[in-house]
Formats: structure tokens, C-alpha cells, sequence
């Protein structure tokens, strides 16, 4: 992780990203197999629950400078899922696709698509988020409202759906 300058909506700024990218990369793996990662959102996490949850509930926030592994084991999940950061407001900029697939010689209780396409939705602000949301916090106001939603970290429609076909979306 490090930061980045990124400019979206005429307005640049500099945000803490993985890899490079934003958003950050997508991370293939088989059902039943372990990763480690930042966060995964529908997984189960049998032998490691602590892992899962805000900074200073369920473990103590990873200092800058320093590491830490955590270790997701898949038990049953399959299909697309969601990794972010859990410190502050970071998981705006440090989040991403896992794409799990389905054990060996087994396949998806679907048929096989036409074209898969991984559409990630995301929200953009032109400030920087943690001191928007100090300041509203302070100030006793609403969480802030971001500038404009994202898909695949652009404003707008950015992805292969636009090519002037029809598509059917899969949840």
C-alpha cells in the first residue's frame, strides 16, 4: 500500500491505494483454498474471527510502517466477493474483487455465462475523507456525502455493458 495522486471530476488528490491501482487488484482463488489479505466481506472465517472488524474492537490497528498477515481460509464460499481496509475512512480508495471459483472438477450451481464482467462500485470525494468525516463528526452533522459514485473506480459508465448490446446482470 501506498499513496497515490489520482484525479477524477476535474479534481486530483492524493489517497492510499494497493498495488497502484484503484481500485485495487482483483484476487483469484479456488473454494477451499487459504489467502491472505486485507479484509474479505461473506466469508465465514473459521479459526481467525478476530480478524474481522473495526480497529480497537476486535484487534488493535496495524501501525504505519509495520506489518501484519491475516490468513482467510474459504470453507464453502464461492463466487465474487469483496476485500476493503477496516481502518477509518481508507476502505473509500483500498478496496477490491476476490474472485472465488469453485473446487476442482465441480462448477457454479448456474450456467456458464456468456461474458463475465466484475463491476466493483465505489464513491469518490474531492477532499480527503478522514478529515470530512472528523469534521462532521465534530460538528455533530451528517456522515459525507461523496461527490459522485464509481464503477470500477470511474465516474460514469465505464465498463464492457456499454457496447451497445443487452446484458443480464448475475447477483
Amino acid at each position: 500500500m501506498k499513496e497515490a495522486n489520482f484525479t477524477r471530476l476535474c479534481s486530483s488528490r492524493s489517497m492510499l491505494v494497493v498495488n497502484d491501482s484503484f481500485p485495487g487488484p482483483v484476487i483469484h482463488y479456488l473454494s477451499t483454498s487459504r489467502m491472505k489479505e486485507i479484509m474479505a466481506h461473506g466469508v465465514k472465517q473459521p479459526r481467525n474471527p478476530w480478524s474481522d472488524g473495526p480497529e480497537y474492537i476486535t484487534q488493535c490497528a496495524i501501525q504505519p510502517g509495520t506489518n501484519f498477515t491475516y490468513e482467510v481460509i474459504f470453507s464453502i464460499e464461492e463466487g465474487t466477493l469483496w476485500w476493503h481496509a477496516h481502518s477509518d475512512w481508507t476502505r473509500s480508495t483500498v478496496h477490491g474483487a476476490i474472485v472465488v471459483y469453485p473446487r476442482l472438477g465441480t462448477t457454479y450451481p448456474f450456467p456458464k455465462p456468456d461474458e463475465e464482467e466484475i463491476i466493483i462500485l465505489g464513491s469518490w470525494y474531492k477532499g480527503d475523507v478522514n478529515y470530512l468525516l472528523l469534521e462532521d463528526l465534530q460538528e455533530g452533522g451528517p456522515l459525507p456525502v461523496s461527490d459522485a459514485y464509481l464503477i470500477n473506480g470511474q465516474p460514469g459508465d465505464f465498463c464492457n455493458c456499454s457496447k451497445g448490446t443487452s446484458s443480464s446482470f448475475i447477483s
